[in-house]
């Protein structure tokens, strides 16, 4: 696939996923503790689909062959003031934290169940577990669409990649 129409689409997802995010920053905006400087989720285990690193390398070329990472434990993208570096380019799983979570996990035995998660340091206020469903957000909708562009960018399986990797070493 033509990279412009892969960044276009890519692109299309984020805005998409931006402005589904914004209504429950609102609904939740007394709980959220997220702002410039917060990084506890900004941590180094954070990967990307393949798509999303060509993305980065495409907008951040400079940083990644003359910059240094953060150091280990932190998001490689954090600035000495925990600030993102790559904030308008961030990937997808990073215009999502620190929002209520649900999603649907499916066990061996074929049952499933709806689990729900928030960072803790936005875990103040009604329980998790005791907000509407549209007042969380859903994972896997987005993620599968990811996945499908990750299947058109290179035909083939998922590939994640670790944003720390992304540094050229020097």
């Amino acid at each position: 696939m033509n990279p412009e129409r892969l960044a276009s689409e890519l692109n299309r997802i984020y805005r998409d996923v931006d402005q589904r995010v914004r209504p429950l920053v609102t609904i939740h905006s007394a709980r959220l503790q997220c702002r410039r400087g917060c990084h506890q989720c900004c941590v180094d285990e954070l990967s990307v689909f393949e798509v999303e690193a060509a993305n980065i390398r495409r907008h951040h070329a400079d940083l990644l062959v003359g910059g240094d990472p953060h150091p280990e434990g932190g998001c490689a993208f954090l600035d000495q003031a925990g600030a993102c570096r790559i904030y308008e380019h961030r990937p997808y799983v990073c215009r999502t934290q620190g929002l209520p979570l649900r999603w649907i996990e499916q066990y061996p035995d074929g049952t499933t169940a709806e689990l729900r998660d928030i960072c803790p340091l936005n875990d103040q206020g009604q329980p998790v577990e005791d907000l509407p469903e549209t007042e969380c957000w859903a994972i896997g909708p987005f993620e599968g669409d990811l996945a499908r562009l990750q299947a058109r960018f290179d035909g083939g399986a998922p590939y994640r990649v670790s944003l720390r990797s992304l540094f050229k070493k020097r």
